[in-house]
């Protein structure tokens, strides 16, 4: 059967639509408290432990998704997503906070992780120039995912229960992610103008030089270059920071400028949205002024952010920071595939794009854990802040050794 390219991104959104549920998680987490007698630290473990496990599973399941392809992949995830959440379901039912970190954090985590990567690579190859874009179509789904699940639970929670919450979102999910997965394939000649490895042979004949995206690197080779550690580096960096302003974004709000917890909810609101639309706009402009600068544009401004953050006492300018960082934040995952591919070459990009992913898994634990540390040793936000934008600045040296020189 022919398939249509924009049938497939929408395929791919609806992959990413579900497993970007997990992100909201906090909107569980006063009903897992209240239901299982567990303390907010050990609560938000589940959702820690399952960013975690998304990407040791992108690093180390990497290969396997390469040769499965993305149909059976995907099939894999949605099998992995569900049962992690049939799984909380009778962890609820059981009050056993073990079985809610093995199955909401470690098996519902590597469903996340084979997700998240399944559908990018063959996206890249459905609009081959305009990669920035197609992996920004996937990844945005990720991010706006939450806007559409957390009211689904909070309905779900007070109408039926919570244990019947994870029950009604496992099935649910399984059928988008199964009819999803049953129709991405990479293209065939004839159903796009030009495939990708015909456009990068062209890009190639234009610049006058041999690159990387010639043949396409593998996985292994592509971890023995420079450039894959600045780039794993500068992912890190991006996430520690963003994630970590996302997890204090409400009550740093109200203590630094006296906001009100409802509109410290409804600017949490705002940034949800941000964060989807901020994946496909610095993606689509990335195909325009290129990876690497688009990388710099981030840390330059997130640097003078981060630091203006520290010092500000006005509402609107306090606002418009932290939404422009969430904006950064959710560009920096969108780009980073098509990064990749410039870099790399598609002959294993979803593996390497796993492999890069470990550094989610890494700074999903970093981010909140070091703000809270210092938060509780300073008494403040503003060391913190500082740090972030410090190590803010190294990326964007390094974002700019690989502007330049990371082509040749």
């Amino acid at each position: 059967m022919k398939r249509n390219r924009w049938l497939t991104a929408l395929a791919a959104v609806g992959i990413h639509m579900s497993i970007g549920s997990v992100y909201a998680w906090s909107v569980l987490t006063r009903p897992v408290m209240e239901t299982m007698g567990l303390s907010l630290s050990w609560a938000t473990w589940a959702f820690s432990i399952a960013i975690l496990f998304l990407g040791l599973s992108a690093g180390f399941l990497g290969p396997l998704v390469e040769r499965l392809g993305p149909s059976r992949s995907g099939m894999v995830s949605a099998v992995f997503f569900s049962t992690g959440l049939l799984g909380t379901a009778a962890a609820v039912h059981c009050q056993s906070a073990f079985l809610l970190y093995l199955f909401y954090g470690a098996i519902g985590g590597i469903g996340l992780g084979t997700g998240y990567i399944t559908p990018v690579s063959t996206l890249v190859k459905w609009f081959p120039r305009h990669r920035g874009f197609a992996t920004g179509l996937a990844i945005m789904g990720f991010g706006f995912a939450a806007l559409i699940a957390g009211p689904a639970m909070r309905y779900l929670v007070d109408r039926f229960g919570l244990t019947e919450n994870f029950l009604i979102l496992a099935a649910a999910y399984a059928l988008v992610m199964i009819l999803s997965a049953s129709y991405i394939r990479p293209p065939r000649k004839g159903e796009i103008p030009m495939l990708l490895e015909e456009v990068l042979e062209e890009e190639i004949r234009k610049d006058g030089e041999k690159t990387a995206q010639a043949k396409g690197l593998t996985r292994k080779e592509a971890m023995h270059t420079w450039k894959w550690y600045v780039l794993w580096w500068i992912f890190f960096t991006n996430i520690t920071c963003g994630i970590g302003l996302l997890a204090v974004a409400s009550p740093m709000a109200q203590e630094i400028i006296g906001m009100s917890a409802a509109e410290a909810a409804s600017l949490v609101g705002i940034i949800g949205i941000v964060n989807g639309a901020g994946r496909i706009l610095w993606a689509s402009v990335s195909d325009w002024i290129g990876r690497g600068v688009t990388y710099m544009i981030f840390f330059a401004f997130e640097v003078f952010a981060f630091y203006a953050l520290a010092h500000v006492s006005d509402a609107l300018l306090f606002e418009m920071l932290v939404l422009a960082v969430i904006s950064c934040y959710g560009g920096g995952f969108s780009c980073m595939p098509a990064f990749l591919s410039d870099l790399f070459g598609v002959k294993q990009l979803a593996s390497i794009h796993g492999s890069i992913l470990t550094a989610w898994g890494m700074a999903g634990v970093a981010g909140p854990l070091l703000l809270s540390f210092m938060k509780e040793t300073t008494g403040g936000y503003a060391a913190t802040l500082h740090l972030f934008s410090a190590m803010l600045a190294v990326a964007f040296a390094l974002s700019w050794v690989l502007a330049w020189k990371g082509r040749k």
